[in-house]
């Protein structure tokens, strides 16, 4: 695979992977969530992040590739994390709060990657700022409930 390939396919791996964290985030605190509107809106979020993830897949098949899972740590630690922060106070605002955090984290990431990879395919670029732009849209919904 040539250079400029493998940095293309890399950059389409770490998008799959930020859409997966906010699949997974979501998926790890769901079920405490009291506040029905709220879980309506982590559900929309979690089938945004879904739909970019499966863009995403799209494009890495254009280059035969397949996706790379998140790790099973990441995965735990997330799980763990989100479980401790809940055992203190799993109050709808504390969910938002964490669910923010994540997110201002995945924003600056993905922030950096488009600031440094140069990759030329515009289809990369473009589902990159739509997950910035997912991430941004969610903090703000979730604003509303801290």
């Amino acid at each position: 695979m040539a250079k400029k390939e493998s940095m293309e396919v890399e950059f389409l791996n770490f998008i799959y992977k930020g859409a997966d964290m906010g699949v997974i985030g979501i998926d790890n605190v769901i079920t405490k969530v009291q506040n029905e509107k709220m879980e309506k809106l982590l559900k929309t979020e979690r089938e945004e992040y879904e739909n970019i993830k499966k863009e995403t897949e799209n494009v890495l098949k254009k280059y035969g590739r397949q996706t790379e899972e998140v790790g099973t740590m990441a995965k735990m630690s997330t799980k763990m994390m989100s479980e401790m922060e809940m055992l203190k106070d799993n109050s709808d605002q504390t969910i938002a709060k964490m669910m923010m955090e994540g997110s201002n984290k995945g924003v600056i990431e993905i922030q950096e990657k488009i600031n440094n990879y140069k990759v030329k395919d515009a289809e990369i670029i473009v589902l990159a700022n739509k997950l910035k732009s997912t991430i941004e849209n969610n903090i703000d919904d979730l604003k509303k409930y801290l």
